[in-house]
């Protein structure tokens, strides 16, 4: 893999940085990186809490009449890792990423690498340009999305849905696993994965337990076949019918 210029991810990403040090920290991998501390971990950590951050000011400046938990439901998809991912995917910033040896190449690399190098952008943005540099990177890329979740009433309640198709389809129920949390107290994150049966899925973060586990759950029911992600980033269940009606859940 060839290691890109970081001129070339500039232009890429649209943002030119003072400190180029950062942008090469933001696109090293801990595979390729001297030790973890040096890699995009840390930027990744900062990154997801600043691209929360910016999309739930526009929730709240957007939407004065949507209530706590519908904010809440149309974050989640904006802030997933399926929505970051398609971001790295649309700008190239795969092929950018410093890699170790052995390491997948762009065109089969993990959506959970190509999200998590995102969010590292955006955190070195944020070092490096201050909010609103993080913001004109980012509302561009998500206001189409989110203004289309709210249209639609995004209101999709991705564990009861995932209930209904364990209980009808594999005749069991899921069980949510607390895998790992970090952060201090007062702002903690949660690592959650979905087992039915023997079978586990591919993990989420989140703010709150609930919420790493509405994102758990939907990355159970895209394993599963039962949502269809549509071009622009939506996520739409298969089966409408197949919705919870039950709002507390997802807070």
């Amino acid at each position: 893999m060839k290691d890109p210029t970081i001129e070339v991810a500039e232009e890429r990403i649209g943002y030119t940085f003072k400190e180029k040090a950062l942008l090469e920290e933001a696109l090293t991998h801990a595979s390729r990186a001297d030790s973890r501390i040096t890699s995009n971990e840390r930027l990744e950590f900062l990154g997801d809490s600043v691209l929360g951050l910016i999309v739930c000011e526009f929730l709240f400046q957007e939407f004065p009449k949507l209530l706590e938990g519908d904010m809440t439901k149309i974050k989640s998809v904006a802030v997933s890792r399926r929505t970051c991912a398609k971001i790295a995917r649309e700008i190239g910033l795969g092929e950018l990423l410093r890699l170790g040896k052995g390491m997948q190449t762009d065109t089969n690399l993990p959506s959970s690498l190509r999200a998590a190098a995102i969010e590292s952008v955006i955190g070195a943005i944020y070092l490096d340009g201050g909010y609103e540099a993080a913001q004109d990177f980012l509302l561009p890329r998500l206001v189409d999305l989110i203004r289309k979740a709210a249209d639609s009433g995004h209101q999709q309640n991705f564990k009861s849905v995932l209930q209904h198709v364990a209980q009808e389809q594999l005749e069991t129920l899921p069980s949510y696993i607390l895998l790992d949390e970090k952060g201090p107290d007062h702002a903690k994150c949660f690592e959650v994965c979905v087992q039915i049966g023997a079978q586990r899925y591919e993990s989420s973060w989140g703010q709150s337990k609930k919420q790493a586990e509405q994102l758990a759950a939907l990355n159970a029911l895209d394993a599963l076949g039962v949502i269809l992600a549509e071009e622009d980033g939506d996520v739409r269940v298969v089966d409408l019918e197949l919705v919870g009606e039950d709002d507390d859940d997802y807070d």
